[in-house]
């Protein structure tokens, strides 16, 4: 794997880990696509670094399982301003 996607990937492991943002949020932080972040934190992630892939994945399902609470909010606010 190449240094540079190496260096993103750990930035954006500890970015995750820092701040306990979503892919969403980190994608536009880093101006890069949903797929990519997802793709570097799920999968390259643990060839690089396998702490840091056991506590990114520990909050990514946190985020998985809180995501229909915060559709719900969504939701909610979206009607509320109408």
């Amino acid at each position: 794997m190449k240094e540079t996607i190496t260096k993103r990937v750990k930035s954006e492991a500890d970015y995750i880990i820092k701040t306990n943002k979503t892919i969403r949020e980190i994608a536009l932080e880093y101006k890069m696509s949903k797929s990519t972040i997802h793709k570097d934190l799920t999968e390259r992630l643990i060839e690089i670094d396998k702490e840091r892939y056991k506590k990114v994945a520990e909050i990514l399902n946190y985020h998985i399982k809180v995501r229909h609470i915060r559709g719900g909010e969504s939701t909610r606010k979206k009607y509320a301003n109408l």
